[in-house]
Formats: structure tokens, C-alpha cells, sequence
């Protein structure tokens, strides 16, 4: 069992930057490659970024990459995603995710899920 719980979302404006951390605890973190995912309104929940358990390989989604940059600390069980040059098409709920199994980009191949944090970006 892994608990996650999100933070660091808010309002920004277009070109401003955010970083959300999501912190784990139950079963050992560190073996575990974390992901985030975002839904928007009237939208279905699409990949952003993942990490592999220790940190040495990163994945993201066209539509991110270059401006956010997953990360994250096994001393103190936190994944963080740096969000820079942010859009209003970032508008969304944003996830954090603990994997399973199967492809990254997938939601059906995480097991555990955060309650969300909102990130808004106004234009």
C-alpha cells in the first residue's frame, strides 16, 4: 500500500512557473518509478511525466517537455514536477501516480494514485 498526498498547485500566470511535490509513504518508496498525470475539464487523464526508482532515467510528454521536469528525493519519499513557461493549456488537476506495471504513459499500469492538486493558468 502506498499513500501519496499533492501539493503546490495554484493560480499563475502564463510564463510563470510552479513546482508540485507529492509525498509518499507506506511501502518502500524507493523502489518504485512515480509518474504524473493532469486532467482538465471535460477531458480524459493524460500522461505528463515519469521516473524511474532511482531518479536516473525521465520520460515526458511532447507537450511538456523542455519546460517541466520531473524529480524527486528517496531520502525523504517526494517526487517533484518543476513546471516552467507554463500555459493556459496547462490548466488541470494534477496527479502524481506510483507504478506497476506496463508502460509509463499508461494510466492502467499505476497502482496507486494522489487526490490531486489544481494547477490554473491564467492568460
Amino acid at each position: 500500500q502506498v499513500q501519496l498526498v499533492e501539493s503546490g498547485g495554484g493560480l499563475v500566470q502564463a510564463g510563470g512557473s510552479l513546482r508540485l511535490s507529492c509525498a509518499a509513504s507506506g511501502r518502500t518508496f524507493s523502489n518504485i518509478a512515480m509518474g504524473w498525470f493532469r486532467q482538465a475539464p471535460g477531458k480524459e487523464r493524460e500522461f505528463v511525466a515519469a521516473i524511474n526508482w532511482s531518479g536516473g532515467s525521465t520520460y515526458y510528454a511532447d507537450s511538456v517537455k523542455g519546460r517541466f521536469t520531473i524529480s524527486r528525493d528517496n531520502a525523504k519519499n517526494i517526487v517533484y514536477l518543476q513546471m516552467n513557461s507554463l500555459k493556459p493549456e496547462d490548466t488541470a488537476v494534477y496527479y502524481c501516480a506510483a507504478h506497476y506495471s506496463g508502460s509509463y504513459s499508461y494510466t492502467k499500469s499505476y497502482m496507486y494514485w494522489g487526490q490531486g492538486t489544481q494547477v490554473t493558468v491564467s492568460s
